[in-house]
């Protein structure tokens, strides 16, 4: 898993200073990687907008979150062998990969300007992922189709003698064609007991030809075998070929069906690899664009955040951390030591800390403004 801890607290002399203390606190042990996490100044609004936005920020964040992987899922299931694992170097964000967007991320000033307000802002951001969403379902399903299409034709060319096309198995030459008395008809015979297929065949009715079957084709078990008798008699034929089991394939000598069905499959081929590429590069394309927006989202709910939590002026450093894996709970505790002045002593009991009544959302309080980023995507 890579995770990393997105907080903030207020400045004190400066927010130089307060990253300064960030740093000499974790540094020596070894405890995190850390990096500031610039955000410019934005437009706030008034404090009933702030909590508002703080809510639906969230559910947006989850959306977000949810679209991402969705894409990154279905990239996966459409590479093969080792290219699974360089999805990391397919799936980019700007042309870098996540983990160096994110440790040098940058507010998009073109894409959200921030002479817009945080509201307007979030609903730019939120109509473009829901945009991304719905067109990741509508081509994602289309392509699903070609692929269950291919599928099932390929299905049908593995099959066996009972159910597999036989348009490329059987020649015009192995029936009686356009006759008013006699036809051919195929006939599954098990490997084991062909030879009583050729002592009894003749005999399983009356009307048969005699010397009428050959082998047509043959697979690790069984022959299909033609036979040409009266059509009279074929419903008898089949009742006793049955009873020593003898299948017959259900099947009519058609050029043309046999053609288009012989072309299914190409087709088929043809027209899900005309299709892949545009979709891959879309998918490429957009989950670069979700990315992007997701970590915006990120980065407005820790402004909105610490805006709620430590009132104005403005006046926090954000800073993203990437903590050591055998050190997160030694991280914590060093966070929660250097941050505990923030809240009141009767939140605080053994290092714990319990949300005050005001705080919204209770789970993950801490004394700074923490939010989780789970790059674990790829």
């Amino acid at each position: 898993m890579t995770e990393f801890w997105l907080i903030s607290a207020p400045g004190e002399k400066s927010c130089q200073e307060t990253w300064e203390r960030l740093q000499a606190a974790t540094l020596p042990a070894n405890l995190s990687t850390n990096v500031k996490f610039n955000i410019p100044q934005l437009k706030i609004g008034i404090l009933d907008v702030l909590v508002e936005l703080s809510d639906h920020l969230k559910v947006l964040d989850e959306f977000v979150t949810k679209l991402n992987r969705n894409i990154v899922k279905y990239v996966s299931s459409l590479l093969i062998g080792n290219a699974k694992d360089k999805i990391g170097e397919i799936l980019l964000a700007k042309e870098n990969d996540i983990i160096t967007y994110l440790t040098n991320f940058q507010w998009d000033m073109a894409k959200f300007p921030i002479t817009a307000s945080m509201r307007v802002i979030c609903e730019m951001i939120e109509k473009e992922v829901h945009q991304i969403d719905n067109d990741f379902n509508s081509r994602t399903a289309a392509y699903e189709k070609l692929r269950e299409n291919v599928k099932s034709l390929e299905k049908k060319q593995e099959g066996t003698f009972l159910t597999k096309s036989l348009a490329d198995i059987v020649k015009k030459e192995d029936f009686v064609l356009d006759s008013e008395y006699l036809i051919t008809i195929l006939v599954v015979v098990p490997k084991e007991i062909h030879d009583k297929w050729l002592k009894c065949y003749e005999t399983l009715t009356d009307f048969v030809v005699p010397r009428s079957s050959s082998i047509i084709s043959q697979d690790t078990e069984a022959y299909l075998c033609n036979v040409t008798l009266f059509k009279n008699k074929v419903n008898d034929f089949t009742a006793l070929a049955r009873e020593k089991q003898f299948m017959i394939r259900e099947f009519f000598y058609d050029e043309e069906v046999m053609k288009k069905e012989s072309e299914a499959l190409s087709n088929a081929l043809g027209e899900k690899k005309k299709n892949f590429g545009p979709l891959f590069r879309w998918l490429q394309l957009n989950f670069s664009e979700a990315f992007i927006s997701w970590i915006h989202v990120k980065a407005l709910r820790i402004y909105v955040e610490s805006v709620l939590r430590y009132g104005l002026p403005v006046n926090f450093q954000a800073m993203l951390l990437k903590p050591n894996v055998r050190a997160k709970k030694k991280l914590r505790e060093v966070l929660n030591d250097l941050y505990k002045h923030l809240v009141d002593n009767e939140f605080v009991t053994d290092n714990s800390l319990s949300a005050p009544e005001f705080v919204m959302d209770k789970e993950d309080y801490y004394p700074y403004v923490y939010l989780n980023i789970d790059c674990s995507l790829l």
